[in-house]
């Protein structure tokens, strides 16, 4: 008697999406001289499964069996597709490139938490873990996002360990002398929040209520105005994460975050036509 069950699924994305990532595939092969039917899947469903895994976050066993793959080949194929997807990513000053030839009025840079439940590294503390993040109470590697004024986000940070801090991440990425720059050249400054006090000239960061005193009635109306325009800014980290699952828990080694969320920026933009 059988134990499984054949149904057929919708992947809710464009056809031409997933075509990208097969004519990428395709390439790769060519370049690596694989020979015809040597491959257990073609480039269209091996970028099925690989867009299965990064939309729905279905299990690696899971898309084995669908595709009458070992899990070992499973892992294999979804590597490939990320990285190759990850290599389409743009940098930083390409990003800044594009933004600015939009017209665009400010930047937003926000970080954002992707949670992972594969970690045993020991980290500077004894007893805590590396990626261990005590704002979150999570295990989870940290991703800078930066976004257009509308909360599109146009760029992505390799990952940090979830234990360091925002400040600390954008200072490891070359993300504060970088937009300070183009601040200084472009006139285009960068919207954050609380968490990057102490950043450039480049930068407009809320005023904190100092110790024992008030804030100004100047300082108060900044922060409103701040306040309203930054609220994109998280909206670019949902709309990543509501779009792909994956980006909920990542089941992979956390040292791929980064990686991931790249892949996932890639589709995302493709999707919608758009990279700034």
């Amino acid at each position: 008697m059988t134990t499984s069950i054949t149904y057929t699924a919708t992947l809710d994305i464009p056809r031409e999406t997933v075509l990208h990532l097969a004519a990428l595939l395709r390439t790769e092969r060519r370049r690596l001289r694989t020979r015809r039917s040597t491959r257990s899947l073609g480039c269209f469903k091996q970028a099925v499964m690989v867009i299965r895994w990064l939309l729905d976050g279905a299990r690696v066993r899971q898309l084995a069996n669908g595709n009458v793959l070992s899990t070992r080949t499973a892992y294999r194929y979804l590597h490939e597709g990320i990285a190759l997807l990850k290599a389409q990513a743009p940098s930083l000053n390409q990003a800044l490139d594009r933004a600015r030839a939009t017209g665009v009025t400010h930047l937003m840079l926000d970080g954002t938490l992707i949670e992972t439940d594969r970690c045993r590294v020991p980290g500077p503390t004894e007893g805590v873990d590396l990626w261990w993040s005590g704002k979150h109470k999570q295990h989870g590697g940290n991703i800078q996002v930066l976004s257009t004024p509308d909360g599109f986000p146009i760029w992505t940070s390799p990952v940090q360990p979830g234990r360091e801090h925002d400040m600390t991440c954008a200072r490891a990425h070359g993300l504060l002398d970088t937009l300070d720059r183009f601040a200084a050249e472009h006139g285009i400054v960068t919207l954050t929040d609380t968490g990057y006090e102490g950043a450039p000239a480049g930068f407009r960061i809320p005023h904190k209520k100092p110790k024992g005193g008030q804030l100004t009635d100047a300082q108060k109306q900044f922060n409103k105005i701040i306040g309203a325009l930054r609220a994109l800014a998280e909206k670019a980290n949902a709309d990543l994460k509501v779009r792909f699952k994956a980006l909920r828990r990542v089941s992979l080694s956390p040292g791929r975050i980064g990686d991931i969320t790249a892949a996932a920026l890639v589709l995302f933009q493709h999707e919608h036509g758009r990279t700034a």
